[in-house]
């Protein structure tokens, strides 16, 4: 399997190349050069396989360049009951990413077992294992940059922590994370892990992490890659959950191939493109629903056609977090498929973005695409939020974080509004509840349990380095302390 820029300008390359390298060297985002097709009877045999398993039958079909025993080996030592055993008590976490039901017709995948309590294990996992594979595979070093808004900081740090030939140097908004969010990366001591508190938005962060990867005498000098969903190997990682949350939604159907919609709280867009993925190989989704926070850039696209990007200033700080994002890095590889792929159209886009901060399609042909795709969204608020938390609580005594309660919400309306299909909705679960405690408390009245390894995280002591909005700034850190 090749892979090629949503740009246009950078050269094909194999699995394992896209994998070190990250962003494209024409500043564009790598898709595979086409979808391979998931089959009925792969879905009838894929039932009866463990989590690592079916890891392996998705990703084998991306990662050619892998020999086979290689491949399936690393996904069945990355997914395993202990690695993922910090659900709820009740949660079947030998399953991995367990179903729960919410109610007649609406379902919740758990995808927070892992070490950070975050769906984002599901894929930094893996990438941490297939970046140790493929440095010692070619004798190399390599200085993962990222930027996070609190979930994929942590997940990236815990995946790669000690591992040999990496070091991370993550980037996170100054004051923009839950107190838990900013003990899981700034508590680690290892020395490999270095955290910048950037003065700015997470926004501002991911532009750095681009402008960093566009300088492609620093990204080749120093080795540069990356671990935000604008690397292919997480979106990837992130499909086999949707084959196992159909799988398990569907396991009494009677229909040989029944639909099944997803809801996705959404902020950089790379969660439900995996989603779009999956739908593109075969998988039979009917719905992707995109959830936003407050920060509706993308419910507005989808509602109008316009997709307008905000500023750091009109970018709201909300009690979910890590969807406070105003510019979705994967909307790009989206919208490239939508156009047929002309990457020429796609610069003409991007440019347009960059010198006037939207485009708008509604009303041409690239709309009725769209409109065509599956996609439907919705907003939901801080008020939003707590009335869901507190409503399933006191239904179920189940909690949910406030990303995952704007997921349920979302479905929920749009259900009620007809707008959702007539599938049966498995909303991703976005983390525990644990790592947003104010929130749980203004909901319910009181904390929400932790795992007994995380008691007292936020005492632990914390190690990072402020640092501007200045890309230059960063590289001069990284320049300082790279292997």
């Amino acid at each position: 399997m090749q892979y090629v820029s949503t740009r246009g300008r950078a050269p094909e390359q194999g699995f394992l190349g896209i994998l070190l390298s990250g962003l494209a060297s024409d500043g564009g985002l790598y898709l595979p050069t086409h979808y391979p097709q998931i089959s009925a009877d792969d879905l009838a045999h894929w039932r009866t396989l463990s989590y690592g398993d079916l890891a392996f039958e998705v990703l084998r079909r991306f990662a050619t360049d892998i020999p086979a025993d290689d491949l399936a080996e690393l996904c069945r030592r990355t997914y395993t009951a202990q690695v993922y055993g910090n659900g709820r008590p009740d949660s079947e976490c030998a399953q991995i990413t367990p179903l729960r039901t919410i109610e007649p017709g609406l379902h919740l995948l758990e995808l927070s077992n892992g070490p950070t309590l975050a769906f984002k294990d599901m894929a930094m996992q893996l990438l941490g294992a297939l970046f140790e594979y493929a440095l010692a595979q070619r004798g190399e070093h390599l200085n993962v940059l990222g930027a996070t808004s609190g979930d994929t900081g942590s997940a990236a740090e815990y995946a790669m922590r000690g591992r040999r030939g990496i070091n991370v140097f993550m980037l996170s908004p100054q004051g923009r994370m839950s107190a838990f969010q900013r003990a899981q990366m700034f508590s680690l001591q290892d020395a490999n892990i270095f955290n910048l508190a950037v003065a700015g938005t997470f926004d501002d962060c991911q532009d750095i992490v681009k402008a960093v990867s566009a300088d492609l005498d620093f990204k080749q000098r120093l080795r540069i890659g990356t671990v935000n969903s604008i690397n292919w190997a997480r979106v990837v990682a992130q499909v086999v959950y949707y084959v196992k949350g159909y799988l398990a939604a569907t396991a009494d159907a009677g229909d040989p191939l029944p639909k099944v919609s997803f809801c996705v709280p959404s902020g950089n867009f790379g969660n439900v493109f995996a989603g779009w993925v999956a739908k593109r190989m075969g998988l039979p989704i009917e719905r992707l629903i995109v959830a936003t926070n407050e920060n509706d850039v993308l419910d507005e696209f989808f509602r109008s056609g316009r997709y307008r990007v905000r500023s750091g200033a009109q970018t709201h700080a909300t009690s979910s977090p890590s969807m406070d994002i105003s510019k979705a890095s994967n909307f790009e590889r989206f919208i490239f498929d939508i156009v047929g792929r002309d990457a020429e159209f796609v610069r003409e886009l991007w440019w347009q973005l960059d010198t006037e901060g939207q485009f708008d399609v509604a009303g041409t042909p690239l709309w009725g695409k769209v409109q065509a795709s599956g996609f439907v969204s919705g907003r939901s608020t801080h008020a939003d939020r707590l009335r869901t938390i507190r409503e399933l609580h006191a239904a179920s005594s189940l909690v949910v974080d406030p990303h995952t309660a704007d997921g349920l919400t979302v479905a929920r309306s749009l259900r009620a509004r007809g707008e959702a299909g007539r599938a049966p909705i498995v909303c991703l679960e976005t983390a525990l509840p644990a790592k947003f405690a104010d929130t749980i408390v203004e909901a319910i009245g009181r904390a929400p349990p932790r795992p007994p390894a995380y008691e007292g995280i936020e005492a632990c002591p914390q190690r990072f380095e402020p640092i501007s909005v200045d890309a230059e700034a960063v590289k001069r850190y990284i320049e300082a302390h790279a292997g």
